[in-house]
């Protein structure tokens, strides 16, 4: 029997396959008499069942009792609905009460990287990184709000008008961003970061034409040799992928400290140490920056440290570490090409040292940095290595790049793929000196190299 009192919503429990996946909702499910049903049943439900005591069984058992006391509920309204219907509205409100509303079906599909909601009436997603509009909607921005605040409270944070920002992470370590009124002028917005569940291998890269095999070969050679790669590129470009690809080559008998904003990264090795900053409590204090994170990671015997992202301060604590014991350290950093991410990260370590001359800030960058790999989002949605670069040192004032490989564009095809070719520029890069050190001999044609996708 299902316990009868007042209740609260439990924070999570397992899902089911919502039978409607992919497809659009009926017609009638936008219907205002519809909504309004929904909500009654959702009230109804609430005041029915106690969720508190039924979140201590089992899950699926859980939600199949109250399935059978929601269809019990439905029966007994006057309004007529078809069995689809009935169906439909179950799914809803048990996603009301368990999950995060509309937004379930959406979550539930493994193809949606981004889930982007404007408002109450407008819901986008991305799949294969191309933007399409869905039929989702909310009932008002109330029922919005409701299903942020859901989010955020479950990771001890809040949304106000005292406090209108905010991101949080899901159970799943999908990252969420909302911004509500008065900041947000036509109603909440909020963007949810999928997590994938499936990580891409190296093998997967090369076989979706992000990279080619000898690319792939030079990365491994050069994370095992233990040089300091950052990967660079816009949002959405794939630098977190490629993050976690690379890190496939640590070797499993390192120490490795990983410092993120939001727990993405998946690293398989059995040593690893995970951190993750923490943002103002209620009053405004105890935040743990990436930058305390980072300094405090150097006491930690670290073999290497990967930083999710650098976007501040921490650049010129992320520098000394590499030049100071802690070599093939990676991190990302957006930038939109090679050049663009040495300008970077001359700005940031700006922000930590305000007095350090820039001639002294790029004999930092030239020693601590090897190479550069700058991943891009195509105008087809598919994402490639478009640079990888070697940073070869100082030239006056001057911090020198030269490219081992790039990504030619040469068009489009009929169905708008973008069509283009890897290619070698010949070079044999510097640090080549140091995969022989460590061991490493390369194919000799690996710099001759050209693929055409």
């Amino acid at each position: 029997m299902i316990p009868t009192t007042e209740t609260k919503p439990i924070n999570s429990v397992s899902w089911e396959q919502r039978l409607l996946k992919n497809a659009g909702r009926p017609k009638s499910s936008l219907k205002p008499e519809y909504q309004e049903l929904k909500f009654t049943l959702h009230r109804k439900l609430l005041d029915k069942i106690n969720l508190e005591a039924l979140a201590t069984i089992d899950n699926q058992r859980v939600r199949g009792e109250v399935r059978q006391a929601l269809i019990s509920l439905i029966d007994s309204e006057p309004t007529l609905l078809s069995a689809l219907e009935k169906q439909q509205i179950c799914d809803e409100v048990l996603d009301e009460v368990f999950g995060l509303g509309p937004l379930e079906p959406l979550l539930q599909d493994p193809t949606i990287s981004d889930i982007l909601v404007n408002g109450s009436k407008q819901v986008y997603v991305e799949r294969k990184g191309l933007l399409e509009m869905t039929t989702v909607t909310f009932r008002d921005d109330q029922h919005l709000l409701r299903i942020i605040d859901k989010i955020v409270s479950q990771v001890g944070r809040r949304v106000d008008e005292s406090n209108p920002m905010v991101d949080a992470r899901l159970s799943d370590g999908s990252r969420v961003n909302a911004i509500i009124p008065p900041l947000a002028l036509d109603g909440p917005v909020m963007s949810i970061r999928r997590f994938s569940q499936d990580k891409l291998m190296p093998a997967d890269l090369v076989e979706r034409k992000a990279l080619t095999q000898g690319m792939m070969e030079l990365l491994e050679a050069a994370v095992k040799a233990h040089l300091n790669i950052i990967i660079i590129g816009g949002t959405g470009a794939g630098k977190t992928t490629l993050l976690n690809a690379l890190s496939f080559f640590i070797n499993p008998k390192e120490r490795i400290v990983t410092i993120e904003d939001a727990a993405e990264l998946q690293l398989k090795q059995p040593h690893v140490v995970r951190l993750e900053t923490r943002p103002p409590n209620l009053e405004g204090h105890g935040a743990v920056r990436q930058r305390e994170l980072l300094i405090n990671s150097l006491r930690m015997r670290p073999d290497r440290i990967v930083v999710g992202e650098v976007r501040g301060a921490e650049a010129l604590d992320m520098l000394q570490a590499m030049n100071t014991g802690h070599d093939g350290s990676l991190t990302t950093i957006h930038a939109n090409s090679p050049r663009d991410g040495i300008s970077r990260l001359e700005v940031m370590v700006s922000l930590a040292n305000a007095s350090m001359q820039l001639v002294s800030i790029r004999q930092q960058i030239a020693s601590a940095v090897n190479v550069l790999v700058q991943a891009a989002r195509m105008s087809d949605g598919s994402r490639r290595v478009v640079n990888l670069t070697e940073v070869t040192g100082m030239e006056g004032e001057v911090v020198t790049l030269q490219d081992i490989f790039v990504f030619e564009k040469r068009g489009l095809s009929p169905d708008g793929r973008v069509m283009g070719r890897f290619a070698a520029t010949g070079i044999r890069p510097k640090f080549y000196e140091k995969l022989l050190a460590a061991g490493i001999r390369l194919r000799p044609d690996i710099f001759d190299e050209v693929v055409e996708v």
